[in-house]
This record gives C-alpha cells, sequence and structure tokens, in this order.
C-alpha cells in the first residue's frame, strides 16, 4: 500500500510542471470564443444602426442612408432631402450603446423644385408600373430615386434581374431626366 502511495505522489509530483506550461490546445477555443463573441456583438451593432436609420421619422424613398461599422467607429454614407435627416440619423447613431464616434458623411441634396418635380415623376414611372408596384407597399419601399440637378440615381434592392432593368428603363423614360445611374442590387 506504502508503495502505491509513493508511486501516486510521484506522478503528482511528475505532472504537475506539464500542467502549468501553456497548453495551446486550451488557448485556442478561448480565443475562437472571443472572435465568435465580436463577430456577434458587431452583427448585433450592425442591425441596431440599421433598426435605428429606417426609423426615423423623415426618412423616405428620396433619401439613401447607408452606414460603414469599424470597431466602435460608425462612417454614415448617402444622400438626403432634408438637412435635419443629416442631423437627426447622427443623432440616433449616437444614442446607441457601443457606438463611441459617428462619422457624417450624408449629403444634402440642393433645393430645387425641378428636383422635386423629377422625383415624384420617377417615383410614379417606377412604383406605377403593374410589375413593381409590389415594391410600394413596404413602408419604406426598397428602390430609392435620389434626384441630384436632373441626374437619377437608383439605390436599394430588387427580386431580380428583369426588376433592376425595368426600374432602370422606367427612370429613363421620364422627361427632364438628364442621366440614370441604376445602383439597384437584386437579392434573393
Amino acid at each position: 500500500m506504502n508503495n502505491y502511495f509513493r508511486a501516486l505522489s510521484i506522478a503528482v509530483l511528475l505532472a504537475t510542471p506539464l500542467a502549468a506550461l501553456p497548453n495551446p490546445t486550451f488557448a485556442r477555443p478561448q480565443e475562437e470564443k472571443k472572435q465568435r463573441s465580436e463577430a456577434k456583438y458587431r452583427e448585433k451593432l450592425i442591425k441596431e444602426v440599421r433598426h435605428q436609420l429606417v426609423m426615423l421619422p423623415y426618412y423616405s424613398v428620396f433619401d439613401n442612408l447607408a452606414y460603414k461599422v469599424e470597431g466602435d467607429k460608425v462612417t454614415l454614407l448617402g444622400q438626403v432631402t432634408r438637412p435635419t435627416l443629416k442631423s437627426d440619423a447622427e443623432g440616433a447613431v449616437k444614442s446607441i450603446e457601443g457606438v463611441a464616434s459617428v462619422v457624417n458623411n450624408i449629403e444634402v441634396l440642393p433645393v430645387s423644385p425641378m428636383d422635386d418635380q423629377t422625383r415624384r415623376a420617377v417615383y410614379r414611372a417606377i412604383y406605377g408600373d403593374a410589375a413593381l408596384s409590389r415594391y410600394s407597399i413596404q413602408a419604406v419601399p426598397p428602390i430609392h430615386i435620389i434626384v441630384n440637378n436632373g441626374n437619377v440615381i437608383l439605390e436599394g434592392a430588387v427580386g431580380s434581374e428583369s426588376d433592376k432593368n425595368l426600374a432602370n428603363l422606367r427612370a429613363n423614360q421620364v422627361p427632364n431626366v438628364f442621366s440614370v445611374k441604376n445602383n439597384l442590387i437584386v437579392a434573393p
């Protein structure tokens, strides 16, 4: 029995230095967990920024708000028709927990009665089409119409390549439109 305890104590003494050494197999799961939690946090922050921007009261089909999240810094991009929407977007994003700084690069479109008329005409041309009218039933329709000095930019997402091409065709048929840039993406 005495030999058994002696052998056990020697085995414990010999194994102790090995357990004290850093083991890379134990460190990897912790690093992976940390990376996964950082990715989840970033994904949650992106969703919250999007939610705050979409919920702005004067955000419409004639505005385009985009953003980039880099760590705890958010950069706002896009074009708006009202200067107050630019400051409202910045304020909404600054109030999100986890956002340390906001860079506001949103462009305020010039006030122009001609551009306002063109916006309405392009809206009627796109959303009045039977094939594209299904996009108009959402609170903020997915095809955003940006008009700057007669130049139209289509932003957003559509369900098919034919919808993208049809929106481009309809916008090009509107009088007083100098050019149409189609930035629509096809989302499943």
